[in-house]
């Protein structure tokens, strides 16, 4: 069984809290819900506190699918990590999430608008190790107190940006880590979602779709621009609206169950929320029940 979730950075972005900054949240769970959506993850105007956010959702047809968390475990070690978590795995246990979605930054530059995505941060391979170590104890240790299943968001700008990094990055990982699949990340990471999606069926553990816009992508990359910059240029969009081979992808995960989220962020004023979160819903729609898969709310 799918469920079909939103991300709210269509409507406000996290990266850059200006864009979008003037939609509220009772505006983006209004809409989304009005878009078919019936889940939604975190955004910077969400409550943090689940007696708080439960009834805000609720009036409003969502659940919470659950948000991300940046880890520094190449900076500080699991002990550290897991008091500095402890919060926000606090709020998705007592929300009923089922994943708890991380990505290192204590290098990543994607929030860097000056930053082109050439200088982004690349692990050494001596590094590799001991960061696979802690991220599979911090993921059994998430599991094992509140219940969550790690899911690595792998980011443009960030130490895991290609396919051959989240390859690595499954390598040295134990089964504890598992892998949210992002479509678009992927793509304009160089990469292929459907090879990603089949070299990695067992480990998927949450899904995020994005479309990329080729004739963006193919300038931010000749041009060397940040990543903030070629999202406000239109680089991502909605499933359907891009290159991404969504029926290639879904044909590669038969059998998931699960959240699949649109997390499409644009710039609001050039993309109207509204109207982006429809076409997104209704495309990614069509695709997962053409895939086979039954979509419930």
């Amino acid at each position: 069984m799918i469920r079909i979730g939103a991300n709210p950075i269509g409507w406000s972005n996290d990266d850059m809290i200006e864009i979008g900054g003037e939609t509220s949240l009772e505006t983006c769970l209004t809409e989304a819900r009005e878009a078919g959506f019936t889940g939604m993850e975190l955004g910077n105007k969400f409550p943090r506190v689940a007696s708080q956010l439960r009834p805000i959702l609720e009036a409003h047809g969502h659940n919470l699918v659950s948000g991300w968390y940046s880890v520094e475990l190449l900076t500080r070690d699991v002990a550290a990590e897991l008091k500095a978590a402890e919060a926000h795995a606090t709020l998705l246990r007592d929300m009923g999430c089922k994943v708890f979605i991380v990505c290192e930054t204590s290098n990543a530059i994607h929030g860097q608008i000056e930053t082109p995505l050439s200088a982004r941060p690349v692990l050494a391979k001596a590094d590799w190790k001991q960061f696979g170590e802690r991220l599979t104890a911090f993921a059994e240790a998430i599991k094992a107190q509140y219940g969550l299943t790690l899911v690595y968001h792998h980011h443009m700008g960030s130490i895991v940006q290609t396919e051959a990094e989240i390859d690595r990055l499954m390598a040295v990982t134990g089964p504890a880590v598992h892998l949210l699949l992002d479509t678009g990340h992927i793509t304009w990471g160089g990469g292929n979602p459907a090879r990603v999606a089949r070299n990695h069926r067992a480990r998927i553990g949450h899904v995020h779709c994005k479309d990329v816009r080729a004739a963006v992508m193919k300038q931010s990359n000749s041009e060397d621009w940040s990543f903030l910059n070629s999202v406000l240029a239109g680089v991502y969009t909605v499933p359907g609206d891009g290159l991404v081979d969504y029926p290639a992808v879904f044909a590669e995960i038969s059998g998931y169950e699960g959240w699949v989220v649109v997390e499409a962020e644009q710039n609001p004023k050039k993309a109207n929320p509204l109207q982006y979160a429809k076409l997104g819903y209704k495309n990614l729609r069509g695709y997962i029940e053409a895939a086979g898969f039954t979509v419930t709310e």
